[in-house]
């Protein structure tokens, strides 16, 4: 078998990280670079590889393409480049939208949707109760400081009042909470696509600024299996990873790793929405 060919779009922290990995990985290849600001990939990669216009992906025939911009990308280009290839989605958060979760779902007839687990611990854990019909409810708490919070109003305002102690920002369905923090909860996306018969409406997020974090990102993943959640008496397990990560930093270090093992692995599966 040849290379297998990845494109991406987006050239942030994470995009770099990405073509890094790819040009000094013997079973890649780098079949473009897509970024907004065509300026920014001057210097640091070579001319062969960047895309100048997106709607050209297809001529550069990738076996994967994968998305770490921004939701709109999907919105746009999602059904398109599951058209002509597999396609990694890096903001899951856009498929909070019930028309793009919709379309995805039914683009994804002949190549396969991938969504990473990122932060996400025992997701694939999650994906078989819920294949079983075990999963009853699932909600992920995120803790990070007020400057690693990207928000949208009315989330915003709140973050910003944050003075000294921690304070909860949302408590509630992630659906509704994707689109007032698209950057910080891609986590909590993969979630709701992992719990399939929970979905994102059913699935529960929680967002706390908390000024005291000044190393880490804190994900909590609390699951509730067979039995009764009235009195206590079902399966609950719960994760809590704590994620290195600088001041400001909307990713924390490790989620990098993560991301490349799930890019590696997102092949193989054939068409559907898999979680990699």
């Amino acid at each position: 078998m040849g290379k297998r060919r990845i494109g991406v779009v987006g050239y942030g922290h994470l995009g770099q990280y990405l073509v890094q990995q790819v040009l000094a990985n013997d079973n890649l290849e780098l079949a473009f670079v897509w970024n907004r600001t065509a300026s920014a990939l001057d210097g640091h990669v070579d001319k062969q590889y960047i895309l100048q216009e997106l709607d050209t992906f297809h001529e550069r025939e990738a076996d994967l393409i994968v998305e770490v911009a921004h939701p709109c990308i999907t919105r746009d280009y999602g059904e398109r480049f599951l058209k002509h290839a597999d396609y990694m989605i890096g903001s899951p958060t856009a498929m909070a939208d019930v028309d793009i979760e919709r379309k995805l779902r039914a683009a994804a007839n002949q190549n396969g949707l991938y969504v990473p687990s990122g932060a996400l611990w025992g997701g694939e854990d999650i994906r078989r109760m819920a294949d079983r019909g075990t999963l009853q409810a699932l909600k992920v708490t995120m803790k990070k400081p007020p400057q690693s919070l990207k928000l949208n109003e009315p989330l915003k305002s709140k973050n910003d009042a944050v003075k000294d102690t921690a304070e909860v920002l949302y408590d509630g369905p992630v659906r509704e909470l994707c689109p007032l923090a698209p950057n910080n909860v891609n986590t909590m996306a993969a979630a709701a696509v992992a719990a399939h018969n929970l979905g994102f409406d059913n699935v529960q997020g929680s967002i706390i600024s908390d000024p005291r974090l000044t190393e880490w990102h804190v994900v909590q993943v609390d699951v509730w299996g067979p039995g009764n959640i009235a009195d206590d008496t079902a399966f609950h397990c719960q994760t809590v990873r704590r994620n290195p990560a600088k001041i400001g930093a909307v990713t924390g270090s490790a989620t990098y790793a993560s991301f490349l093992s799930s890019m590696i692995g997102a092949h193989g599966k054939g068409p559907g929405v898999h979680l990699c």
